[in-house]
């Protein structure tokens, strides 16, 4: 039931991660700089397509564990922990990089940014922390 509680999480903390990118890229295509939008500048556009890495993973690592414990799939119990281990990391990253974007415009009230950072930082020990599920992890494929 835990593990259940974990990929829940898991999925809350990917809808944040989600929410951010969404809301970098727009800032990106409006904010200009030097003339030009800031999403036109290599290191924006890369900040952006690693971030849309992070959450794309971060999707399937989710629903395939949902699906896994849901189905009653052999490997249920590994993917939960695979899931809620990435996406704490993943959700931490794609979050603080979004504010990173919008710099430092990212972190005050006129932007919710925080708020979903706060919120994913708040949820990373829920049902344990990365480092909790990364044993876990490492028990099961040693056995």
């Amino acid at each position: 039931m835990l593990l259940h509680g974990a990929v829940g999480v898991a999925a809350e903390m990917l809808g944040a991660s989600r929410r951010c990118l969404d809301m970098a890229v727009e800032y990106a295509k409006v904010r200009e700089q030097f003339g030009q939008p800031i999403g036109s500048f290599q290191a924006i556009r890369h900040k952006c397509a690693e971030m849309l890495l992070e959450v794309e993973n971060s999707h399937a690592a989710t629903y395939y564990a949902a699906w896994a414990l849901d189905s009653g799939a052999e490997d249920g119990e590994l993917a939960a922990s695979v899931a809620k281990s990435y996406v704490n990391d993943a959700s931490r990253k794609v979050c603080g990089e979004a504010i990173q974007v919008h710099g430092g415009i990212g972190f005050t009230w006129e932007f919710d940014l925080h708020l979903y950072f706060k919120r994913a930082k708040a949820l990373e020990p829920l049902y344990g922390d990365a480092e909790h599920h990364r044993e876990l992890i490492v028990r099961r494929v040693a056995r």
